[in-house]
């Protein structure tokens, strides 16, 4: 067994749900990829259009298979229960299993459920809701160095692009720390806040405590979440940014994507140079001399001559190193920070 957070036990069934793409079960992946020892398996409703590669397992095998803990893995647009999930969540509990979830909408204000944890003597572990009270941020500089990951819309690679960072660079000796601002990078982590259950005036002052004062050549690598040039979640990015007070900036896209997930019909996705250049706008209220030292593409769509193909657009277009993280890691973003932020 493993502790993961709150009280949260391993080994993990993932709950898929019936989810459309991997964008609305990127908590699931997120853990399948960077935490696959602690995921026993995987429990998907009719119509579900995502396959983790994990068994597909109902909970009296889970069960049996020494699982403890269902982990919600949707993230939805608003973070909510879906009434079709329920009479699934509640056999979970049922079955002796705990449940783990990261939405807005917690498990523990929802009747049904919680009554039926009651019943069960389960726990229910509600990881988006922030442990402690947060101050509007100070926009002093603190010690130390920090590179936020930003994007040109919501589920690029922000959280993968940090993650990956940090593997690189402690792989170098260097000193990093990720610094999860979800719920997905909490449950992978076993600590963080996920920034956007914060109040808005204190976003920035969660951000300060997220990364704070460091040694000098100490890196903290901030998830970035949402995007300045999204029309609904443009707001956390921002408090994000000005707290972070980032020293660099890797700006992320998932290749091919031409409109806003979402929104599509409605907004298109900016250019890179579009996209940094906002985000840089913003940041240097708290930090004027931030700079952007890489792209990030997710090329998961793409075969591998036109991966390195958008790789190399990406370069040329931004005078910058560029990386899918995933496919061939992010090695040439940390030979680029080397040069220019010395030890």
């Amino acid at each position: 067994m493993t502790m993961i957070e709150d009280g949260m036990i391993a080994p993990l069934l993932l709950f898929l749900g019936d989810a459309p793409d991997i964008g609305w079960a990127k908590t699931a992946s997120g853990l399948a990829q960077w935490r696959p020892e602690d995921c026993a398996g995987q429990y998907r409703l009719a119509g579900c259009q995502v396959d983790l590669g994990l068994p597909d397992m109902d909970f009296a095998a889970a069960r049996a298979a020494g699982v403890r803990t269902l982990v919600i893995g949707i993230a939805n647009d608003g973070g909510f229960i879906a009434d079709s999930w329920v009479p699934h969540l509640i056999a979970a509990l049922g079955a002796g299993l705990d449940i783990a979830a990261g939405l807005h909408e917690r498990l523990a204000d929802h009747t049904e459920i919680a009554a039926a944890a009651s019943e069960a003597g389960r726990s229910l572990h509600d990881l988006r809701q922030p442990k402690r009270v947060f101050r509007p941020g100070t926009g002093k500089k603190r010690s130390g160095l920090r590179l936020l990951t930003v994007g040109t819309d919501c589920a690029v690679g922000k959280k993968y692009t940090a993650l990956s960072l940090e593997r690189e660079m402690r792989a170098r000796g260097m000193a990093a720390t990720f610094c999860p601002t979800g719920q997905t990078g909490i449950m992978i982590t076993g600590r963080g806040i996920a920034i956007d259950s914060v109040v808005a005036d204190f976003i920035s002052g969660a951000a300060e405590w997220l990364s704070p004062p460091a040694d000098r050549n100490h890196w903290h690598l901030i998830e970035g979440q949402g995007a300045l040039l999204h029309p609904a979640y443009a707001g956390v990015t921002l408090g994000l940014v000005h707290g972070s007070q980032p020293d660099a900036m890797v700006i992320c896209h998932e290749a091919g994507r031409t409109e806003l997930q979402g929104y599509e019909g409605d907004f298109a996705c900016p250019s890179l140079r579009a996209a940094l250049d906002v985000h840089l706008a913003a940041a240097r209220l708290t930090n004027p001399a931030v700079r952007g030292v890489g792209v990030s593409l997710n090329t998961s769509l793409l075969d591998e001559g036109a991966a390195r193909d958008a790789l190399k657009r990406a370069e040329d277009e931004m005078g910058l190193p560029a990386c899918d993280p995933l496919r061939w890691g992010a090695g040439a973003i940390v030979d680029h920070l080397a040069r220019t932020f010395p030890a």
